[in-house]
Parts: C-alpha cells; sequence; structure tokens
C-alpha cells in the first residue's frame, strides 16, 4: 500500500513540475510554435497579441508577428490551428 501511494505521488509531483516548466512560456513562444508545427516559418516571434473581436467563445485569434512574416491564427481545440498570413 504504501509503495502504490510513493509511486502515485511520484507520478503527480512530476505532473507539477512539468506545469511549472511550460507555465514560463509566453504566448508569443507558444503560437509561434504552433504556427511552427504546421509548416509555416516564424523565425524570431516579436508579439503576439489576442484580436478580441475576431476570436469566439472557444475559438482564440491571436496575430503574431515574426522577423520573417506575419499571421493570424485562429486556435480551435482539439483541430489544427486555422493560419492565414496577414
Amino acid at each position: 500500500m504504501t509503495r502504490n501511494f510513493s509511486r502515485t505521488l511520484f507520478v503527480l509531483l512530476s505532473f507539477g513540475v512539468v506545469e511549472t516548466a511550460t507555465a514560463q512560456e509566453t504566448p508569443r513562444d507558444i503560437i509561434a510554435a504552433h504556427v511552427r508545427l504546421q509548416g509555416y516559418k516564424c523565425d524570431a516571434p516579436q508579439s503576439a497579441t489576442r484580436d478580441v473581436k475576431a476570436s469566439r467563445p472557444g475559438e482564440a485569434v491571436w496575430k503574431i508577428i515574426c522577423e520573417d512574416a506575419r499571421y493570424k491564427v485562429r486556435m480551435i481545440p482539439n483541430m489544427a490551428d486555422v493560419i492565414e498570413p496577414f
């Protein structure tokens, strides 16, 4: 019983460490990673701002400015992001 509890506690603490490490990323870095994962170029992201007017419940829209491009990114849960140059 103690062994299982120790293992469970270790797993829970491990997730807490991972969560803390990823919490330090900025929206700019996260959105740039999404853009690159879908094959678009986004070197040296400069800024990312949320487009509140274009966003909908459950669908956040961000405008990201990279060193070499600008994109409008619609983030839809459980689907690929919709990325458009602007």
